[in-house]
């Protein structure tokens, strides 16, 4: 009988508009990978078919009740994490997802007025036990990060907020990585993208028992 593969780690990316997320999820998982590792890279919403089709609908329709937005999230998510995460991470693959739902509970909760308590309760029905090992919070000041998506074009309905929502998601992903320490670690977005590159894969190593 051989031997069953070693669980593989998940790693999320979160941050708010235009910090570089993608960015960062492209060149970190070409990096692992680089270094022998089984990588998938994937992100939310979306990452599986059904997850895909809702992302359609989040973005491209509203506005919405916040509660009703994150139970659409959280129902992509679902489907994310039961077609394409799980099954990974059983696997020994790592997973390197852009945003995750500490992403809600910064848009929906911070941005939108949704109570910690239903968001609490949509992790627990959704994801059961799985969390990230480890989260990179990107963090650049609102004002930099629109000028970097108004640059980009393709503006969607979040990035259409106006400054003050995205001053309150920015505070709450730094309280997300203040209250978890162990799990978070905030990298800071304003620096070119090979710096920021370097950091991550820092922190990856550090957090995670990579060698250099």
């Amino acid at each position: 009988m051989s031997a069953r593969a070693a669980p593989g780690r998940f790693v999320t990316l979160e941050g708010g508009e235009g910090s570089g997320k993608t960015t960062l999820s492209r060149a970190l998982a070409a990096a692992l990978a680089a270094g022998g590792l089984p990588v998938l890279r994937t992100r939310e919403p979306g990452g599986a078919p059904g997850a895909e089709a809702v992302r359609r609908l989040i973005l491209g329709e509203g506005p919405w009740d916040p509660t009703a937005e994150a139970m659409l999230h959280f129902a992509a998510r679902r489907e994310h994490v039961v077609r394409t995460v799980a099954p990974a991470l059983a696997a020994g693959i790592w997973v390197v997802c852009d945003r995750f739902a500490d992403s809600t509970l910064a848009y929906q909760g911070a941005g939108q007025g949704l109570s910690h308590d239903v968001w609490e309760r949509l992790c627990d029905l959704a994801l059961g036990a799985l969390r990230p090992d480890l989260t990179l919070v990107l963090d650049l000041p609102p004002e930099r990060g629109m000028g970097r998506a108004l640059l980009r074009g393709d503006v969607n309905r979040y990035e259409m907020q106006g400054p003050d929502f995205h001053a309150r998601v920015r505070a709450a992903f730094l309280d997300i990585a203040g209250r978890e320490p162990g799990r978070c670690a905030v990298i800071d977005a304003a620096r070119p993208a090979e710096a920021v590159l370097l950091a991550a894969l820092a922190a990856t190593r550090d957090r995670l028992g990579l060698a250099p």
